[in-house]
């Protein structure tokens, strides 16, 4: 596994729209606060073509025009690091155009975001087995003040950390609007772990995952290389992490029989499942834990549900490729990731 460069002081942060841009409130407005606390850190700041696009279709402009800016982005000695702008719909429709045969001979960089960029995420380890950052885009820099997983994220950017642990409180609804387009998480709710088989675990090999709606797109196409990286990193194993946007309970029940079908849970040694957008729900009789457990609990190895990843915030940042070791005590959480 390739690990870039840490971002160091007065370095340079690029910024890219593989996904949404940053054309509409309140993700302008909160672009541009982020980039004033960029700047006020000492970074300098390199924007793509598309930053401020809408007009693509699920993305900021055409599939081709989005990985010419990646590619154009990703090669350049201009910037240090790369973080995208939001999430989306069809980024998948890029990655035709994607060089990932430069990417994969050429010097790693680290990429950060998010939800549908789980497109660029995922297969920047499996296809080039090259690190990346899941955490969040841009646009989350920009509220005042910045939540600890901001921070956390900053920290595995500059290398000055290599553990999260999880938060005590999260946003079950979102105080950000058009109006009000820099507010805080609104975090009302406590943090309860649910675990099985055991209350307390631990697990350790390579994090690999992303969102549900975006690998379940991937699986079974030519992007598909999760055979080949459970092959290599057999040794180590993979522990999973995993979470949904917009599937309920049957679609996350239906989105990890196909992915155990396809062979990518294999090699796992744990599953780290992120609280889902549809957190609550029920579909039929089925609720979110059932939706899991039916599925998985036949590997044996731990699973922990509801843990601090993904669409409902904060999240933390995972480094997708890393050697990861988790810690759970109850309703605490501790992951630490290895560069190796």
């Amino acid at each position: 596994m390739k690990f870039a460069k840490f971002l160091q002081e007065k370095s340079t942060i690029g910024f890219v729209a593989p996904s949404f841009g940053c054309n509409i409130e309140p993700y302008r407005s909160a672009f541009d606060n982020a980039a004033k606390k960029w700047k006020q850190k000492g970074y300098t700041l390199d924007y793509g073509p598309n930053v401020y696009e809408g007009c693509g279709i699920g993305i900021s402009n055409t599939p081709k025009k989005c990985a010419e800016e990646w590619n154009q982005w990703y090669a350049s000695s201009e910037n240090d690091v790369l973080i995208s702008c939001g999430g989306g719909e069809l980024m998948c429709e890029i990655l035709d155009y994607v060089d990932f045969e430069a990417i994969r001979n050429g010097k790693p960089k680290w990429f950060m975001g998010f939800s549908d960029n789980t497109n660029l995420t995922f297969l920047l380890a499996t296809l080039c087995d090259t690190a990346s950052i899941y955490g969040p885009c841009a646009a989350a820099f920009g509220m005042e003040p910045w939540h600890p997983s901001l921070n956390d994220a900053l920290g595995l950017l500059t290398g000055t950390q290599n553990v999260v642990n999880g938060y005590d409180l999260w946003e079950k609804e979102s105080l950000k609007t058009e109006e009000a387009p820099l507010c805080p998480y609104n975090v009302t709710e406590p943090r309860i772990l649910h675990s099985y088989p055991e209350e307390d675990c631990q697990m350790e090999g390579r994090l690999l995952g992303g969102c549900l709606d975006s690998l379940v797109t991937l699986c079974g196409t030519k992007f598909d290389k999760v055979k080949e990286f459970n092959e290599k990193y057999k040794e180590e194993g993979i522990v999973w992490f995993l979470e949904s946007c917009e599937f309920n309970p049957m679609g996350i029940r239906r989105a990890l029989w196909q992915l155990k079908h396809a062979g990518w849970f294999e090699r796992t040694k744990g599953f780290l499942i992120g609280r889902p957008l549809c957190y609550g729900e029920e579909f039929l009789g089925l609720d979110q834990y059932k939706a899991v457990i039916d599925v998985l609990s036949d590997y044996k190895v731990p699973i922990v549900m509801d843990a601090d990843i993904g669409h409902l915030a904060p999240m933390m940042p995972l480094i997708c490729g890393s050697y990861g070791s988790v810690t759970v005590k109850g309703n605490d959480i501790s992951i630490k990731m290895e560069c190796r």
